[in-house]
């Protein structure tokens, strides 16, 4: 038996068998993601929240 189905494109193999289209897409998404600044407010808040951690551990001293 002779199969006559069109030739199929090649694709890396990264593990992702049929979902490579979707891992592509959320790399691309997540790259552009994490180039992007930390807001400030975040940035303010982990702020607070290593004073209250080391006014913890001045407690505990």
């Amino acid at each position: 038996m002779i199969e006559t189905s069109a030739p199929r494109t090649r694709r890396t193999d990264d593990g992702l068998g049929p979902n490579s289209d979707i891992g592509a897409k959320l790399r691309a998404f997540y790259g552009a993601v994490q180039d992007q600044p930390i807001p400030d407010k975040f940035l303010d808040l982990l702020e607070k929240l290593d004073e209250v951690e080391r006014a913890g551990r001045r407690k505990d001293t």
